[in-house]
């Protein structure tokens, strides 16, 4: 386990320079697009827990618009996603400039997705364990149904995954994930734009 983990620390941001300078064209024309048909900032930077909760800046391509009602609030997310938004989420493109947050050791390839910082304190003791790994660009959870999971589906294969990381699983993943890339499979929970808000554990 240890020589894996090592291996990884040291592969992924390998990897992700890599990827950087192969993409950089496609990079360069997505943020014009983005620039054109949505307007700036062109890259998302929200704050994420990463490893052990610690705090991280996500970078992605913007998907929805600045669109406000009457009073001045935000117009919910379904209003604001407009049809090349839409089609920025089903290729994943909008993932891209996470690249960044892997090179700058972050992320990682495979792991958990980085969900948002409110959730920390409504999480279980068993959901927290998600995030004793890096969070990752794909993970078991996303290749096994994405945002068509419910909350409690997702938790529990991340936690799998914790416990069961390794090289064969990791390259499994990520097969799986460029197949389902392809396909656009698990875009959107039922009747979301993505997917509801995490509340908590629901009572019994």
């Amino acid at each position: 386990m240890l020589r894996y983990r090592y291996l990884k620390a040291l592969a992924d941001p390998m990897a992700a320079l890599l990827a950087l300078l192969l993409i950089f064209p496609l990079l360069l024309v997505v943020a014009l697009l983005v620039r054109w048909r949505l307007g700036a900032p062109v890259l998302l930077r929200q704050q994420r827990p990463g490893y052990c909760g610690k705090p991280f800046c996500l970078l992605k391509f913007r998907t929805m618009t600045n669109s406000r009602d009457i009073s001045g609030a935000l117009l919910p997310d379904a209003q604001r996603l407009k049809p090349f938004g839409r089609w920025l989420r089903s290729t994943s493109i909008d993932e891209l400039p996470g690249l960044l947050n892997i090179l700058r050791g972050e992320m990682s390839f495979i792991g958990p997705r980085p969900l948002l910082m409110q959730y920390l304190t409504i999480y279980s003791v068993e959901q927290t364990r998600r995030h004793n790994v890096k969070p990752g660009f794909s993970g078991w959870a996303q290749i096994n149904g994405r945002n068509a999971l419910s909350w409690e589906e997702k938790f529990r294969l991340d936690v799998w995954y914790v416990d069961h990381q390794g090289f064969w699983l990791d390259l499994r993943i990520f097969l799986i994930t460029i197949w389902k890339v392809l396909r656009r499979e698990g875009i959107s929970a039922a009747g979301e734009a993505t997917m509801a808000a995490f509340t908590g554990i629901p009572p019994d």
